[in-house]
């Protein structure tokens, strides 16, 4: 680039944007860009990617034309414009949220040559008679945010991303920059190709975020009341709780409210005007925290988020990546705390059923790879950059959970041969999972069907743990020995390195994973061994709840279930409203049964001397939801469940959960008119008498005692109707 020019875009740099010195590869870009070659750039969040096609559209002949997936972030992108400018034609957007007279303003603009960038949703860029008048407009060059939409393999794909490249070449051909801050290599190829630049000039900024912190926590039981201490331990600092349903964001946001914290949540199901009322609120700071789907912080430009909780753990690790990506853009502290749970992974591939398998196989891919990094002990920084082509040269980066709190390293190296040897046997040709069951002599299906039982690999690890195996293979591909064939469905393959390996072998160490319990709701509600603070008090309690239930003559789990008796061994609950706030108890039971226990509790509390912990007495939301009225509402109208599990948006196995919940706290509800439609008399008999006997309430064991011809809906059922009038 000639000196004049470089004068030319620093002199722009500083009127337009106040800036003195480029950031990174900006400059660079820029120049690639002005000089009329098409360019692709791969910049982590907080990077400065919005500069890089904004300053060279100012600066250039003609419209830059901005194809952008979202709405409120094209605003975002309009508005931050504006007030660069002294000009509010400057900068445009045209999407389905304008009427006809702003539409016409628009286009007024643009043959004015007022405009020089003309932000557009790809939905937009598709309808012929935009088409139609681009073809007649001077333009620049064509800018693709959000790249990774384009790839199907991307975590964010949009089908209409790839029509983008045959309405270029139908308006009229000019440079393009494509622009994402997350891609694996596989996806930058994908894009590349796609938008038919394989030649263009490549960028690519290091993912590597010093400042963020990494640590994924199992989810428990316990999950809200960790995160509201959490919060409560960060006072004043700006937050972003992402879940993964809208039902859950709303839920949080309300417990959050009633523990005095400022929160809001924000969904796509939300109406528009309260959506960008709650954006606003967080971004001037009037509330701390927003709880949200994933719908929200695309191109969200607050430096000053301090934490980001996801309470589920991300579809993709790209998605991970971007989300955490939102803490700490201003290089100051950011801390990206995941709960995590296998079984949250296991619905997901549920919810991908009914797609085209294509889909379903990249989708369970992606699902592997997050398991890989949630369940690993190795440096989360080295993990995550690895995935996206980087190598971090060091084995601990100081600021992630794994490095923190090291594991003992053992030796491996007897495993990664007898690894390479399996995958060389099944001629590089299957997955993880289908090696592990080749060496631990599991006859699956697939291992029959292919008659691997009959090599002489299968079973040669037959007493060794699968977990164990499976961080060997990790670890090996980290390491360079095997490479996941993720164009293939994630194929082992060995690597020249692996090979080596085999010929030399050396020494081999790795850390084992982190055990991750499963925790589902099931368990949330049954309980299992105690995990009570006080173990003499849940102790004492269990003794109570045994005489109680002997005077009434019913089992010990319908006076209260075990995570009940827990958390009161944890929070202490010393009045009536204390002890309603506990899970499982509500005000039915409390009023019921709960004198015996909190004077139980009160005279420990006292002779013990012990200082109930504030922290942990968090108040949970009064009759938990207006969804919970709801479905009461409909049972008291004789709504068949699964009529007003789809008229609420849920599964049928989902309105059941809600149900339990209810009667599990003490509210006596009737479903006698659905039983009776969907069951016959000796069937419901038998369930009936069968919790009346048992010491138990587990699903489980009722199917083992009663036999497969009793599923497991019709059980619940009988459950809910035996807990509710014995009961309640």
């Amino acid at each position: 680039m000639s000196n004049s020019n470089k004068t030319r875009l620093y002199d722009a740099l500083k009127t337009h944007f106040g800036f003195d010195k480029f950031k990174g590869n900006q400059e660079a870009i820029m120049t690639s860009l002005l000089e009329g070659r098409d360019t692709f750039v791969l910049m982590p969040t907080g990077g400065g990617k919005s500069l890089c096609y904004q300053l060279p559209a100012l600066l250039m002949e003609g419209t830059a034309i901005i194809i952008s997936p979202l709405i409120a972030l094209m605003k975002n992108q309009v508005d931050a414009m504006r007030n660069f400018s002294e000009d509010d034609n400057i900068a445009h957007f045209l999407n389905s949220s304008l009427n006809k007279t702003a539409i016409d303003q628009v286009k007024g603009d643009i043959i004015a040559g007022k405009t020089k960038l003309l932000y557009v949703a790809p939905e937009s860029l598709t309808k012929e008679e935009n088409i139609e008048f681009l073809k007649t407009v001077p333009i620049s060059f064509y800018a693709i945010d959000e790249a990774h939409c384009i790839s199907e393999w991307g975590h964010d794909f949009r089908p209409e991303y790839r029509r983008i490249r045959p309405i270029i070449n139908e308006i009229g051909i000019r440079p393009v920059i494509a622009l994402t801050a997350t891609a694996t290599p596989k996806v930058q190829h994908d894009i590349q190709k796609n938008l038919g630049m394989q030649d263009a000039d490549v960028y690519k900024s290091s993912f590597n975020r010093q400042n963020l912190y990494y640590e994924i926590r199992p989810k428990t039981q316990n999950t809200d009341r960790d995160i509201i201490k959490y919060i409560k331990s960060q006072e004043g600092k700006s937050g972003i709780i992402y879940c993964l349903s809208r039902k859950k964001v709303e839920e949080l946001a309300e417990m959050l409210q009633v523990n005095n914290i400022k929160a809001l949540a924000y969904h796509a199901g939300m109406d528009s005007a309260t959506r960008s009322e709650n954006q606003d609120a967080f971004l001037l700071e009037k509330v701390d925290v927003i709880v949200a789907t994933i719908a929200f912080g695309m191109g969200i430009d607050k430096p000053d988020v301090r934490f980001v909780i996801h309470y589920d753990m991300p579809k993709s690790l790209e998605g991970y990546y971007q989300e955490t990506g939102r803490a700490g853009r201003d290089g100051g502290e950011g801390q990206c705390i995941t709960f995590y749970s296998h079984k949250d992974l296991q619905k997901m591939e549920k919810f991908m059923q009914g797609k085209p398998i294509s889909e379903q196989e990249i989708g369970k891919q992606l699902l592997i790879e997050t398991a890989s990094y949630a369940e690993s002990s190795v440096c989360r920084r080295k993990s995550l950059l690895h995935y996206f082509g980087e190598e971090f040269q060091n084995d601990y980066c100081g600021n992630c959970d794994n490095c923190l709190n090291p594991k003992k390293k053992v030796e491996a190296r007897d495993m990664l041969l007898a690894v390479l040897e399996t995958i060389n046997a099944l001629k590089e040709k299957f997955k993880a999972d289908h090696v592990i069951n080749v060496m631990r002599g599991k006859t699956t299906n697939n291992v029959r069907s292919y008659r691997h039982d009959n090599l002489d690999v299968f079973a040669c690890a037959k007493d060794e743990d699968e977990k164990f195996i499976n961080a060997v293979i990790r670890q090996a591909i980290i390491a360079g020995y095997l490479d996941r064939d993720i164009e293939n469905y994630g194929l082992l393959k060995i690597t020249p390195l692996g090979q080596e390996f085999a010929q030399h072998p050396q020494s081999f160490k790795i850390v084992e994973d982190n055990e991750f319990n499963d925790y589902s709701e099931e368990v949330a509600i049954k309980g299992g061994a105690s995990c009570a603070v006080d173990p003499e008090l849940y102790s004492i309690l269990k003794d109570l709840r045994k005489k109680i239930a002997k005077k009434h003559e019913l089992p010990p789990y319908v006076i209260f279930q075990d995570p009940s008796l827990e958390a009161m061994a944890t929070t202490y609950p010393i009045t009536m409203e204390e002890l309603q706030n506990i899970t499982g108890v509500g005000a039915g039971k409390a009023k019921r049964y709960g004198a015996e226990f909190i004077k139980i509790i009160k005279t420990h509390v006292e002779e013990n001397e012990i200082e109930r912990p504030e922290d942990l007495r968090v108040r949970s939301v009064a009759n938990k939801s207006k969804m919970k009225i709801s479905i009461i509402q409909g049972i008291d109208r004789k709504i068949p469940l699964d009529e007003l599990a789809s008229s609420k948006g849920l599964e049928y196995g989902e309105i059941l959960d809600e149900i339990e919940a209810i009667v599990y706290s003490g509210t006596k509800i009737n479903i006698d008119y659905f039983i009776d439609e969907v069951m016959d008399e000796d069937h419901l008999d038998d369930i009936f008498e069968y919790f009346r006997e048992s010491e138990s309430d587990g699903i489980k064991e009722a199917i083992q005692e009663l036999g497969p011809e009793y599923s497991e809906e019709d059980i619940r059922l009988v459950r809910i109707k035996f807990l509710s009038e014995l009961g309640n």
